[in-house]
């Protein structure tokens, strides 16, 4: 049984179905309701999360501190869209259950932290070479002895790129811990780019898909800020809601 419901306990426990109900509500217990979470088991954790956050609070003087990733395989799909009036009067956005599929592209992206201006680059592969060809583009526009702190995630494509920078001993890369790309702000500015410029939209083309991007990305500095780097106080409910809790 992959998730058990209040009827089907009954059934097996050979007990009516409100009874189960009833012992459900008074323990609490929410058969639906789902809570995921990401634990770092990385034994340097500690270390690697300080050095990340220091980063972000308290960089190197006159350094340039840079958030970067790539959002991988953006589909290009295209579908009718529009707003439409229930039954009951109401207006809501209207999609078409079937669509066309028009190809993927990948985005790469640095976060400037300081000032939170945006810059990408679509590319139809993902490899290493187009990560250092993105990070060519990017450190060109410095000057050389500029110091440069990246933080990154540990998508192998970031690791074993120690010839790149051999080639510009002015940047120094940073890796989140594992499972903890949370740490790495463009991250949040990828959900952005998700919740404003992509659900819900139609593209009948990889090539509006990208004019579609380099567009939002424009717009967005225009307005662009820093991200706020804040602790947040962990409450009791939240503490109880971990691993540590998890029952089969």
């Amino acid at each position: 049984m992959a998730r058990w419901d209040g009827g089907t306990l009954a059934q097996v426990l050979g007990v009516s179905d409100d009874i189960v109900w009833r012992i459900l509500r008074k323990e609490g217990i929410q058969l639906a309701r789902r809570r995921s979470w990401c634990v770092s088991t990385d034994p340097e954790f500690t270390k690697k999360a300080a050095d990340i956050i220091g980063l972000y609070l308290d960089p190197p003087h006159h350094a340039l501190v840079l958030s970067v990733d790539e959002k991988p395989t953006i589909q290009a799909i295209e579908r009718p869209t529009g707003y439409v009036k229930t039954s009951s009067g109401k207006v809501v956005r209207g999609l078409k259950s079937t669509y066309k599929r028009h190809g993927t592209v990948n985005l790469f992206a640095a976060l400037e932290v300081a000032t939170g201006i945006i810059r990408g680059k679509t590319t139809q592969t993902k490899k290493r070479e187009d990560f250092q060809d993105f990070m060519e583009e990017i450190v060109r526009d410095y000057p050389a002895d500029q110091e440069i702190h990246v933080i990154l995630d540990n998508l192998s494509t970031h690791k074993k790129n120690e010839d790149w920078l051999s080639r510009h001993p002015n940047v120094t890369f940073h890796f989140t811990p594992t499972s903890a790309s949370w740490l790495n702000q463009v991250e949040i500015w990828f959900g952005i780019l998700s919740r404003k410029a992509l659900t819900g939209a139609s593209f009948p083309s990889k090539e509006n898909l990208i004019k579609a991007l380099e567009d939002f990305m424009s717009a967005y500095n225009q307005n662009a800020a820093p991200f706020v780097w804040r602790k947040r106080e962990v409450k009791g409910a939240q503490l109880r809601n971990t691993i540590s809790n998890l029952c089969n």
